[in-house]
């Protein structure tokens, strides 16, 4: 290995503490990996930047408190993604209790999230790849960069078919 390769799965220096929590937000590219990192309450968050769902931009969405859970809102769908761990929750009613409460329930484990660490004000970033395969993994690399443009192509078309047919109504 050359003096300043580092080895596959970082860690990587991805900025200076300072910096970082400023930033709040910030877009790296480790290992054709597309991640962002995220400085909230007082905690650094990496995941894989594009959500699982339909490669929406997640540097973008909202962060809230669900269940006592932070989330990542993916600004896309709304899908809601947890920061540490990258599970994805959505809220139903159990149609089997007697008097159904909305409550929150998990997918699964769906967007890849990274090891931060903090050393004398530098931050590292530590790509996972010990969860197998993970569905936010379909919108990484160059393939990933084909996909996300397939969808953006398909919304863009269901968008001006939608301008298209509020046109035609209002001439009506």
């Amino acid at each position: 290995m050359e003096e300043n390769e580092q080895p596959t799965g970082g860690p990587y220096f991805v900025g200076k503490k300072d910096e970082l929590i400023e930033a709040k937000r910030s877009f790296r590219t480790l290992e054709d990996r597309d991640i962002v990192i995220i400085h909230h309450q007082g905690v650094f968050y990496a995941l894989d930047s594009y959500c699982y769902h339909a490669g929406g931009l997640l540097q973008n969405g909202d962060i809230e408190e669900l269940n006592g859970r932070l989330c990542i809102i993916c600004p896309k769908h709304k899908y809601k993604i947890t920061l540490a761990e990258g599970e994805s929750l959505y809220k139903a009613n159990d149609p089997q209790e007697p008097q159904p409460v909305p409550r929150w329930y998990s997918k699964g484990m769906k967007q890849r999230t990274h090891t931060v660490t903090e050393i004398n004000g530098e931050v590292f970033v530590k790509l996972s790849k010990d969860q197998g395969w993970l569905e936010s993994d379909f919108f990484q690399g160059e393939k990933g960069k084909l996909e996300r443009a397939k969808v953006e192509a398909s919304e863009q078309k269901e968008k001006e078919k939608k301008k298209e047919k509020k046109k035609l109504e209002s001439n009506k």
